[in-house]
């Protein structure tokens, strides 16, 4: 998921601190094992980052109250509010906090880019439910402490065009971008899928924030495209698919992950009916392997789990495996290296990584807004067939 194109980055000059602060890997001075969550926890995409953070918190509370572990596990936050301008300082914080083993995040791919750097210099692993430019497991980039338990954006921008192609057989698609990591490498992977189908493609990028959609969703309609995509996260897409329903546009429209939360249609209303939404992500209260954590992180939430709480709980079970296995005193590289060879079967898939870091899997699902509630469909590629 979930800033800005991916550059290489100059490791900022605070990594040379680490060496007198954040390379240690003992347990904190409280003697508890921490696990870290880096995201969203203010900010425009809260709702993202508190989907993900209650995974984790599940998953440790109910290790701890099992009671079969020599020592405590303990949550840390780490709010970047989903930018890459506030992500080195999140992640600072984390690594300095030397009873951190592992790092569940981070969630978006523009603060992965941002931070990755300083948790590679650190040692200190981090495992992302969500972050999916494919850019981020390139070895030029060296994030060696990166690993990505999600299927990247080649899967769901090829999923995108092969629904649209296949199943809606879509002759011309509007395409826009919102100039961040993810939504320029998701609407990059579609715009391939959509013209080697025979689809024309007209593209745009319409930044973050943008105060008014109106002229952009004029564009749409005027260009008689009988599809849409929006690569971009939900309060962007909110008021710009009211000033679509405002303009009079008939056709399909089509988000990724990064709009997939009920907060969509809570800011859209009735302008979010029909969108088809995708991820490489089920929903944890449909599918019979996960009903057991939905009850659970209903009664402890008061909520329904959302986008990746199921993967992120997964995820942090995952790590606390790998901790087990070496005890309270596992050195956070040596737990980086356990978890990238690791193989663990978890409620929602199993957790495997190539030799750069990369999930080894594929599969995106569909989602439908019907009825203002989003609606799980399926395989993508399934249903189109």
């Amino acid at each position: 998921m979930l800033n800005k194109t991916i550059v290489k980055l100059a490791i900022p000059l605070a990594v040379g601190a680490l060496a007198l602060t954040g390379c240690g890997s003992d347990s904190g001075s409280d003697g508890a094992v921490k696990i870290a969550f880096q995201g969203p926890l203010s900010g425009d995409n809260v709702a993202l980052g508190e989907n993900m953070q209650n995974g984790v918190k599940l998953a440790i509370q109910q290790a701890n109250a099992k009671g079969d572990l020599d020592f405590e596990l303990e949550y840390v936050a780490g709010d970047d509010q989903g930018l890459p301008d506030k992500a080195t300082a999140a992640a600072q914080k984390i690594i300095d906090d030397e009873g951190v083993v592992a790092v569940v995040g981070p969630a978006f791919s523009g603060p992965t880019n941002t931070s990755s750097p300083l948790y590679a210099e650190s040692g200190l692993v981090t495992v992302s439910p969500s972050a999916t430019n494919p850019l981020l497991t390139d070895k030029e980039n060296g994030f060696t402490s990166f690993l990505r338990g999600v299927p990247n954006d080649n899967m769901q921008g090829a999923g995108m065009a092969t629904y649209y192609a296949k199943k809606l057989q879509a002759k011309k698609v509007y395409l826009i971008d919102d100039k961040t990591d993810y939504g320029v490498g998701l609407a990059t992977v579609a715009e391939k899928g959509l013209k080697d189908a025979g689809i024309e493609v007209v593209k745009k990028s319409v930044p973050q924030k943008t105060p008014d959609y109106s002229a952009t969703a004029k564009d749409v309609v005027n260009s008689k495209a009988d599809a849409l995509i929006y690569a971009g996260y939900y309060q962007d897409l909110a008021p710009f698919a009211k000033k679509l329903k405002d303009a009079g546009y008939k056709g399909a429209g089509i988000s990724g992950d990064g709009s997939n939360d009920a907060k969509f249609v809570e800011l859209a209303g009735d302008a979010s009916e029909n969108w088809f939404l995708t991820c490489p992500c089920t929903d944890a209260t449909v599918e019979a392997g996960t009903k057991k954590f939905a009850e659970d992180y209903q009664k402890e939430f008061g909520r329904a789990p959302g986008t990746y709480s199921a993967e992120a709980y997964d995820i942090t079970n995952m790590i606390i495996e790998e901790v087990k296995k070496s005890g309270a005193d596992v050195e956070r590289e040596a737990l980086r290296d356990a978890l990238a060879k690791a193989s663990y079967k978890g409620l929602t898939k199993t957790f495997e990584f190539g030799e750069n870091g990369e999930f080894k899997g594929t599969d995106v699902y569909l989602y439908q807004v019907k009825g203002g509630k989003i609606g799980y469909q399926g395989n993508i590629n399934e249903l189109a067939g």
